[in-house]
């Protein structure tokens, strides 16, 4: 079972960065955390890496419908988003699949929840 969406764009890494970013405000999408994975290796295991960033993307009204429906659930938050430069003047964004990944919870309550938030992460991979 495929856990994310994605889709893989013909420009450079800066650019498609922002434009995730951009695409992900249009759907009422926050970044809460940016995790440089390049730097990180380098400063940790002293190894290059291509450029690669792990976006933490939030909806605080699904978010806090989410997190009423399941105390526990900000185990599985915020939604991640790749961006990855794949090959010079290629990069991949791919999104988590909420529906996939809130299969591992059994509470029917955030299946609506995970439905609309997919179609929301589903519009902002196509848009790129």
């Amino acid at each position: 079972m495929k856990y994310y969406f994605s889709k893989s764009i013909e420009m450079s890494f800066d650019d498609a960065l922002n434009r995730v970013v951009e695409e992900l405000k249009k759907e009422g999408f926050g970044i809460l955390t940016q995790i440089d994975v390049g730097e990180t290796l380098k400063k940790k295991l002293n190894v290059d890496f291509r450029n690669y960033r792990i976006l933490g993307a939030c909806n605080p009204p699904f978010a806090y419908k989410a997190l009423q429906a399941e105390d526990k659930i900000g185990t599985m938050l915020p939604c991640n988003v790749v961006v990855q430069e794949t090959q010079e003047g290629k990069v991949d964004v791919a999104a988590i699949d909420p529906v996939v990944s809130m299969q591992a919870v059994d509470n029917p309550g955030l299946t609506e929840i995970a439905v609309q938030i997919q179609a929301k992460l589903r519009n902002v991979v196509n848009n790129l």
